[in-house]
């Protein structure tokens, strides 16, 4: 699959990020200390008002073009690149408190880690501020020790290793119309189940090595200050 790659606004604020993500995806393996790759995707529920052909004599399954909409629901996942470890929730919404019942569950996939290293984006909702909201305050706290929090660049999902995970998912699942959140989220879990059993891995290859070197004239760019 070919990588789009947007880097949005090119400057030192850009860099820093990127680099302290390519360094974490570099890191030997420690169990202690997992790097996890979290977002939030979400998902229109479609059905179909003619059912499509079933495929026989070798021709591929027809769609026709209408459709009925079943409004929408929104997909939360991660996963741990070097060692296929997932998790997903299949919720109405993606509200602060179905990302506070996110994290509580993976912090409860990873009793003996000491400090769980979460990649994600700048969404609003992405805080510590969200358990604070939806738990006790001693629970708000003693979760909340569990996490180091790693953002992406703004523009820059490509960094976020969930988006290969969700590429997958889409080509084997979210691409189909599903019209009711139930179906969706049965898919969507045995899939990612099933992926986890055989312990499907990440190979990330960018570095900062790379980086700096296909990027060399931005890098250059930033320490004129003529970034743009």
């Amino acid at each position: 699959m070919k990588q789009t790659w947007c880097f949005g606004h090119l400057d030192g604020h850009f860099l820093a990020r990127m680099e302290q993500l390519l360094w974490l995806y570099h890191r030997p393996y420690d169990a202690l200390h997992p790097v996890v790759c979290f977002d939030e995707r979400p998902c229109f529920l479609i059905g179909d008002v003619i059912e499509p052909t079933s495929r026989c004599g070798g021709r591929v399954k027809r769609e026709h073009y209408t459709y009925t909409k079943h409004g929408s629901c929104s997909v939360l996942a991660a996963i741990e690149p070097l060692t296929g470890k997932r998790l997903a929730h299949v919720k109405p919404r993606r509200t602060k408190k179905e990302y506070a019942l996110f994290l509580r569950d993976l912090a409860r996939k990873y009793p003996k880690a000491e400090k769980i290293h979460l990649v994600q984006d700048n969404l609003n909702t992405h805080s510590l501020g969200a358990l604070y909201e939806h738990f006790s305050p001693e629970q708000a706290f003693a979760l909340g020790q569990r996490f180091e929090f790693h953002y992406t660049p703004k523009c820059a999902s490509w960094l976020n290793m969930i988006e290969i995970e969700f590429s997958a998912l889409a080509r084997q699942c979210l691409k189909r119309r599903i019209p009711s959140m139930k179906q969706l989220a049965a898919e969507v879990l045995a899939l990612m189940r099933h992926r986890e059993q055989k312990s499907i891995k990440i190979n990330w290859q960018f570095s900062i090595e790379t980086a700096r070197t296909k990027l060399g004239r931005h890098y250059t760019e930033v320490r004129a200050g003529k970034a743009k």
